[in-house]
């Protein structure tokens, strides 16, 4: 398994260091010009990649943003008093499933391990729509962290595919903006659905989660349709650009 994650990584650690050297031969002005003609803000398949992936993105925000007080409100008992344990579980189970997935997968296709794995993360939301239950939330952190392991280490390695010669290590690094944006969207909402629908202070038969989450499992999964509907325009000319 960790051979596996290394020879991910060191394929795209390769290009990178394999594209500086021949920048190096490049003057100022060549290499200002090389930039400005192949700026990732002017790819529209790398900027519809990136930004697509919001939706999907927002149950890593939900993870601290509607988790802890989502189970400190509608549950009683265990989970409501070790509520920490449960927020905290997805970061324990992902650094456990992601090499084991990594290897299980490895000789599968980039962009269909983005699909299928945006899937999975995003379909067992609507399971927590079902109501609190213990077994519900378990399913749902267990189920979601198998979906994030299996697109997650994908992610860069595609970005790396499909950004032309030269431009793998600025394409890298704008690919983590939405990241970023993600969060503050997120925030935006979530705390309004949390005083709607599962407010402080009220009974838990007087709460209506179920709602809220099948929402957000709306909204999470509209990633993996977008990626699957575009997945012809997507690959579309893939091998010529990333020669």
């Amino acid at each position: 398994m960790k051979r596996a994650l290394e020879n991910v990584s060191m394929e795209t650690k390769g290009k990178i260091e394999e594209e500086k050297d021949e920048l190096q031969d490049m003057s100022f002005k060549e290499k200002m010009s090389f930039y400005m003609k192949n700026f990732p803000l002017r790819d529209r398949r790398f900027l519809f990649f990136i930004f697509i992936l919001i939706p999907v993105q927002t149950l890593f925000a939900h993870n601290w943003l509607t988790l802890p007080l989502y189970t400190s409100r509608a549950f009683d008992g265990f989970v409501s008093d070790n509520f920490e344990f449960f927020v905290n579980l997805n970061p324990i189970l992902i650094f456990i499933l992601t090499p084991i997935v990594t290897a299980l997968t490895i000789k599968k296709d980039t962009y269909n391990m983005m699909i299928i794995g945006t899937f999975v993360m995003a379909a067992p939301t609507f399971i927590l729509a079902l109501g609190p239950n213990f077994y519900t939330l378990i399913g749902y952190l267990l189920i979601m962290t198998i979906g994030e392991a299996m697109w997650q280490p994908r992610f860069l390695q595609w970005v790396a595919e499909i950004a032309p010669k030269n431009m793998t290590g600025i394409y890298m690094g704008i690919g983590q903006f939405p990241w970023f944006l993600t969060k503050v969207l997120t925030s935006l909402y979530s705390g309004w659905f949390i005083m709607k629908y599962c407010p402080d202070n009220t009974p838990v038969t007087k709460l209506n989660t179920e709602f809220m989450w099948l929402v957000y499992g709306f909204i999470a999964i509209s990633s993996s349709v977008a990626l699957l509907l575009a997945k012809k325009w997507m690959k579309k000319g893939f091998k010529t650009k990333a020669e």
